[in-house]
C-alpha cells in the first residue's frame, strides 16, 4: 500500500470512529494538491477540502490526525 492510499484509509478510519453511517467519496487523484472529499449522512452533504499533504502525513503525524479528526467532527456534526 503506498503512501496516498495509507493516508485515505486512516481518513477512512478517523470517519468511521465518529459516526459510522456516514459515507466519504475520496477522488482518486488531487486537484491543485487539495482533496474535495464528500461527506454524506442520509440525504445531507457536505463537501470539505483536505490538502494532499495532510493525506499522505495522516498515518505517521499525530498532530496532523488530531487537526483532521477536529475537522470532521465539525463537518459530521454539521450533517
Amino acid at each position: 500500500m503506498d503512501e496516498l492510499e495509507a493516508g485515505k484509509q486512516k481518513f477512512l478510519e478517523a470517519v468511521k470512529g465518529i459516526d459510522p453511517a456516514v459515507e466519504v467519496v475520496i477522488p482518486t487523484t488531487p486537484s491543485n494538491s487539495i482533496f474535495l472529499i464528500s461527506l454524506t449522512k442520509g440525504p445531507n452533504r457536505k463537501f470539505i477540502t483536505v490538502p494532499e499533504d495532510d493525506i499522505l502525513d495522516l498515518p505517521n503525524e499525530e498532530d496532523i490526525l488530531t487537526k483532521t479528526t477536529t475537522m470532521l467532527k465539525k463537518a459530521i456534526a454539521g450533517l
